[in-house]
């Protein structure tokens, strides 16, 4: 059974960083598209953060983050990050690791993120 367990989250300071990790296992299959998504306060909706292709070589960025969080994987520890770079107070927000495994979509429980002063 795929499980995702997101780990980092925590609060800082505008400018700030932090880095987020999504520690996977049960998978199929190595080449997975693996995504970051948030869910900010008072929105019902999930969206997209950043996304990292089946190969591992192709991101997509939602544009309120590009140049400031990058997404990797580390295939030795089966494990996907996200680098969150100049934080900025609208990026507080729940963030969630999501993995498309066999044509199955499976996310983690998410982890609290909070920009503060």
């Amino acid at each position: 059974q795929v499980q995702l367990v997101e780990s980092g989250g925590g609060s800082a300071h505008p400018g700030g960083s932090l880095r987020l990790a999504c520690a996977v296992s049960g998978l199929t299959s190595s080449r997975n598209v693996m995504s970051w998504h948030r869910q900010r306060p008072g929105r019902k909706e999930r969206e997209m953060v950043a996304v990292l292709g089946r190969a591992g070589d192709t991101t997509n960025y939602a544009d309120s983050v590009k140049g400031r969080f990058t997404i990797s994987r580390d295939h030795a520890n089966n494990t996907v990050y996200l680098h969150m770079n100049s934080l900025k107070f609208e990026d507080t927000a729940i963030y969630y690791c999501n993995v498309i495994d066999n044509y199955r979509g499976y996310s983690g429980q998410g982890i609290q993120v909070t920009v503060s002063p």
